[in-house]
């Protein structure tokens, strides 16, 4: 990502005063790195990273009206066209995996394009969907106007830290819905891609989406709560969004136990 230009005014700077942000962002912080430090995680991150992957694919698609798992194939059959592969759970099954491990080359995409990777979630999201085309949003003047918005700031426009970047992106993409289909996935795919980009959690070991799933009348609400531009709709969802990622991170290290080798 570009440096931040100083003479350029921060927008999302007064968002890390609100009451309880800047809190529940250094708890998530330190939440995920002692999942990292954890020593399972030492080496062994790849095996923990595509266990988080899949439970994150999962989450993502009940959030989304989708599965918990497929009916008969497991998750490696996705891409294979099989009947019983739900369109929801499959497109966020590829989600996943192209974030799995942090070593993707929609990594490197976010970082010099971000609406180039944008538009490459959705299409690995809605690939099996239909209506619309896949990878490309809404002709909508102002969806294009405020996805552009949206890269400015991920690619350098702000210095908050990643814990309200993460909820900023995944929020502003719920709101605006850019695609029409699989908006739910992509926003939080792409909040997922801003954790490990930004080095919050580089490995993408943390399974936010597993909270936000199991409370999904508070995480809708607080969504809405964030379109509305209120300081309080906004502060409940900034916060919402940091106790996902440290409650991430405790699915994170029950997940390095249960990998743990046996002594």
């Amino acid at each position: 990502m570009t440096a931040k230009d100083p003479t350029v005014a921060d927008a999302l700077a007064p968002l890390t005063a609100l009451p309880g942000v800047a809190k529940a962002g250094d708890e998530a912080r330190d939440a995920l790195g002692r999942v990292h430090r954890h020593r399972t995680n030492l080496r062994g991150w790849p095996d923990t990273a595509a266990e988080a992957a899949l439970r994150a694919a999962r989450a993502s698609s009940v959030l989304d009206g989708g599965p918990l798992k497929f009916s008969g194939a497991g998750p490696e059959a996705v891409g294979s066209g099989g009947a019983d592969a739900d369109p929801v759970l499959a497109g966020a099954l590829r989600v996943a995996q192209a974030l799995e491990g942090g070593e993707g080359a929609l990594i490197k995409t976010w970082r010099r394009a971000p609406l180039q990777a944008i538009a490459r979630i959705h299409a690995l999201a809605a690939a099996d969907l239909s209506g619309g085309e896949p990878g490309r949003p809404r002709s909508a003047v102002d969806v294009g106007r405020r996805l552009e918005l949206l890269a400015d700031v991920v690619a350098g426009a702000s210095g908050v830290p990643a814990t309200v970047l993460a909820a900023v992106v995944h929020g502003e993409l719920l709101t605006l819905q850019p695609f029409g289909s699989a908006d739910g996935v992509v926003a939080r795919g792409v909040s997922r891609l801003v954790t490990i980009a930004s080095g919050l959690d580089p490995h993408g070991l943390g399974v936010p989406e597993m909270h936000w799933m199991r409370r999904p009348a508070e995480y809708l609400a607080a969504a809405r709560g964030f379109a509305s531009g209120t300081p309080e709709g906004l502060t409940a969802w900034l916060v919402l969004s940091s106790e996902g990622l440290t409650a991430g991170a405790r699915e994170a290290l029950s997940i390095a136990q249960s990998m743990s080798p046996a002594k």
